[in-house]
């Protein structure tokens, strides 16, 4: 077994058992200690950050598997994908959440003014908008492209 392949299996291990029993574990004691009354708050957030880290190292993997070890592009693919992700499927999500939080804001308070808080949603969401259609854009051109100059 290589070194490589030992520290795969010990990070397959801790994201995928490891932790998901440990944030069991800590959620079992928030909830015990929400019964009895006390503070329990420390017991849910090492619950959710145990969640969160194995999510995370579940999406690493995933975006680095996607070609094999000996491939010289391997990082660069990972790069990718991550950045691809990122600006396709969160940047519109959190537009739509930016949208939505101007409406309300402009719904209880209308004033305006350029640093109004309903402003700053909106610009929000269209800067999001923004860098997701460049990347889209870029993305097409260099799928598409014809090779080179001609």
């Amino acid at each position: 077994m290589s070194f490589y392949n030992g520290i795969l299996n010990l990070t397959n291990w801790a994201g995928n058992v490891l932790l998901p029993v440990l944030a069991g574990l800590f959620l079992a004691f928030a909830i015990l200690q929400f019964a009895k009354g006390q503070a329990y708050s420390a017991g849910l957030y090492g619950g959710l950050l145990c969640l969160v880290a194995s999510g995370l190292l579940r999406a690493f993997e995933t975006f680095a598997s996607q070609r094999t070890w000996s491939d010289p592009d391997v990082y660069w693919i990972a790069i990718v994908s991550i950045i691809d992700w990122f600006c396709n499927v969160i940047l519109p999500l959190y537009a739509a959440l930016q949208v939505a939080a101007g409406a309300v804001d402009l719904a209880t308070d209308v004033r305006f003014h350029y640093s109004a808080g309903w402003m700053r949603h909106f610009a929000a969401a269209a800067l999001c908008l923004l860098l997701s259609g460049f990347l889209r854009l870029a993305e097409f051109f260099v799928t598409n492209g014809t090779g080179g100059v001609s």
